[in-house]
């Protein structure tokens, strides 16, 4: 078991590595996708409605504020501030990884903070997939989540000095998490994209709820190069790009929702991936820097805006709310159109639910 201080010290080390790493240095992929201009759309911005159900509850817009954090004072502030935004705007919320609350219980409460500001909204709760069913319903309990998140975070693991080296039987103890959790399980990439491949297999596990967490967005291997990581730098762009990653999954027809995230940074990006088929988008390091730089009444400001914008995006598509936005023609261009072809999956061969 891996020392608490050790654990934490490392979580307060990411937080402040994020606030000042820029994105990248690989990309998201959404530069190469387009949404065609309406100048008759015929609609009023009052029009617009972005609701969206999930995990059978209402939320006013399909945005995920993304795992961050927990499990130290400071993280128990950013959790605090982000819970009580989510509220606020009417959106859903996971944390970070529970697993340092679960070995050590006094540490709780900076997960738990969460489902007291917002008791009402969509709360996910997150752990390791190579986790036992034990923690995962521990995790679960810890913030009456109404569902969590498996991550998938292998490179970053192996990035780590102090992290883990062997993944033999993950996709058993998915099976074994999903046939016991009280809640539905969300398969989460945090940051290097699954391929369609990975898709399937954790697909035959049960699972049917994927955020691919694509390359793109907040890297953390090359957070751990910042930490005396074992990489150097030398595979600082490993990953799928997000958009490229929403394709794969999208191209392989399954009965699966899907939450992108991974570089997903202004309004137009969350159109383009809500256009491609995606039911969800999330976004995590953008509001971190907003909020560590700036403040909470900043952040809640910048995202009152962005929502103004996406709301924008949908009108200037002739989109009136999710459903429609995926009828509207997209252009792939450039390097997501040959990835897209060399994997056989071009034309408009996914289902653009």
């Amino acid at each position: 078991m891996e020392d608490r201080e050790i654990r934490g010290k490392r979580k307060d080390e990411h937080l402040l590595l994020a606030q000042h790493l820029p994105d990248g240095p690989g990309s998201s992929g959404f530069e190469n996708i387009n949404l065609i201009h309406d100048s008759v759309p015929e609609l009023d911005l009052e029009e617009i409605d972005l609701g969206y159900i999930f995990l059978g509850k209402k939320i006013k817009f399909p945005l995920l504020i993304n795992a961050i954090t927990g499990g130290t004072q400071q993280a128990a502030q950013v959790n605090q501030a982000l819970s009580t935004l989510a509220a606020r705007q009417g959106i859903a919320m996971a944390v970070g990884s529970q697993t340092i609350a679960i070995e050590d219980p006094g540490l709780k409460y900076t997960f738990a903070l969460v489902r007291e500001a917002n008791p009402d909204g969509i709360v996910l709760a997150n752990i390791s997939a190579a986790s036992g069913v034990k923690e995962a319903i521990a995790a679960v309990e810890m913030i009456k989540a109404d569902g969590l998140q498996l991550h998938f975070n292998i490179p970053q693991e192996l990035a780590m000095p102090e992290g883990d080296r062997s993944f033999k039987g993950i996709l058993k103890q998915v099976k074994e998490i999903k046939e016991n959790c009280p809640v539905p399980i969300i398969a989460k990439e945090v940051g290097f994209g699954f391929s369609r491949e990975s898709i399937e297999r954790i697909y035959q596990s049960g699972v049917s709820i994927f955020d691919i967490g694509g390359q793109g967005g907040t890297n953390f291997v090359t957070i751990e190069d910042q930490r005396q990581g074992m990489f150097g730098s030398e595979l600082d762009q490993w990953g799928i790009p997000t958009a490229v990653s929403l394709i794969e999954a999208l191209s392989m027809d399954l009965p699966i929702k899907i939450i992108a995230s991974g570089g997903i940074r202004s309004a137009l990006d969350a159109a383009k991936a809500l256009a491609l088929g995606a039911d969800m988008v999330g976004m995590a390091g953008s509001l971190l820097k907003i909020l560590l730089n700036h403040g909470s009444q900043e952040l809640e400001r910048e995202l009152t805006a962005w929502l103004y914008r996406l709301k924008a995006v949908f009108l200037m598509t002739g989109a009136a709310n999710l459903e429609e936005i995926k009828k509207k023609p997209v252009i792939i261009l450039n390097d997501t159109a040959q990835w897209i072809k060399s994997r056989g999956i071009d034309k408009y061969k996914w289902s653009r639910r």
